[in-house]
């Protein structure tokens, strides 16, 4: 139940190439995230990488640098994001990083568990940002099938009203696992 390393770098390739497709009239296209639009969600992935990167360095960024970050992406959002996601990376890969532990805006958490928070969470918005440009996504359905079984059992945990996404929703049990995961967190597939 365990994404590694190499499933997230897997996955934040996967994403940089649906952002990398993105055309030139579909960056203020709305999104599944109701208050974003397609670059506003990029916006908001490549800020999440670099506020998880500065976690892992022991360095937490406050809340307000991904809730509301500036613009990051500026003229080339596909080389914003692939260097975010590039300092991600390293910054989990960098020796011991893993055995320790992390301030992130939802608390202190093994880094392990981070790395798992960080990978569903953009396999999530790739859904998203492969939804609302028409595009189809290209994640290892193992790698989905760990995420599933990690929000399964996080889920549980998260304080009432503060739901990571939405109400999940309802989904056939034999979907494809981006379906059921998207389904969990309370998109509709």
């Amino acid at each position: 139940m365990t994404s590694t390393i190499e499933d997230l770098g897997r996955v934040l390739d996967a994403t940089e190439a649906l952002v990398a497709a993105v055309a030139d009239d579909q960056w203020s296209a709305p999104t599944p995230c109701t208050e974003w639009s397609v670059r506003e969600l990029v916006n908001h992935m490549t800020a999440g990488n670099h506020l998880f990167a500065s976690a892992v360095h022991g360095h937490p960024l406050p809340v307000a640098a991904v809730a509301a970050p500036p613009d990051l992406l500026g003229p080339d959002p596909a080389g914003s994001f692939h260097a975010a996601a590039d300092a991600l990376v390293q910054a989990f890969a960098a020796p011991g990083a893993l055995d320790t532990e992390v301030d992130l805006p939802v608390g202190r958490m093994p880094a392990a568990e981070a790395l798992n928070l960080r990978t569903v969470e953009i396999v999530t918005h790739g859904w998203d940002l492969a939804h609302a440009t028409g595009q189809q996504t290209r994640y290892d359905d193992a790698v989905v099938e760990e995420q599933i079984a990690f929000s399964r059992a996080l889920l549980p945990h998260i304080p009432e009203g503060r739901t990571p996404f939405a109400p999940p929703q309802s989904v056939a049990e034999d979907a494809p696992p981006i379906d059921r995961l998207v389904a969990l967190l309370g998109r509709t597939p």
